[in-house]
């Protein structure tokens, strides 16, 4: 590990970390959340942390940097939907971010069959992250008259 890598810590995530995200949140996460739901990133996260059955925070050297979740889209037939919304320091510390979020998607899907979302087409990191992940992403469609790609994995999947 580089000397000037963050460490990395994951705790289950606190109403405290909320505002300390939102306020440095990543600009691509911004847009993202705005075109989606018009909301600013302190009421997405809010909104996004109540509305979780299992919500995370990770802690780099000490600081919320990135959160993210799970709420229910379907709990009779088992399907969630994850979201994330960060800081600039998951882009400074890439590596560390992929190793802890390699494992996030079949953990997840040991509590549900199926992981669906949407992600802005503009959001090119994020979409480079959930394809890493193994994460099928459909054809983009309009939301607000923005682009959003479908993204989605099964218990098959892993």
């Amino acid at each position: 590990m580089s000397p000037l890598a963050a460490e990395i810590c994951i705790v289950t995530a606190r109403p405290g970390h909320i505002r300390a995200i939102a306020e440095r949140m990543r600009a691509a996460d911004r847009a993202e959340i705005f075109a989606a739901s018009g909301r600013s990133p302190l009421s997405a996260l809010s909104f996004s942390y109540r509305h979780s059955s299992h919500v995370w925070t990770a802690l780099f050297d000490g600081r919320p940097e990135v959160m993210w979740g799970v709420g229910d889209l379907n709990i009779l037939t088992g399907i969630g939907a994850p979201w994330l919304l960060g800081t600039d320091a998951v882009d400074k510390n890439v590596r560390g971010f992929l190793r802890i979020s390699r494992h996030w998607p079949s953990q997840l899907l040991g509590r549900y069959r199926l992981l669906r979302n949407l992600v802005d087409a503009r959001n090119t990191i994020s979409i480079r992250w959930l394809e890493w992940l193994g994460f099928r992403l459909s054809d983009p469609v309009e939301i607000n008259g923005h682009p959003f790609h479908l993204f989605e994995m099964g218990d098959a999947d892993v």
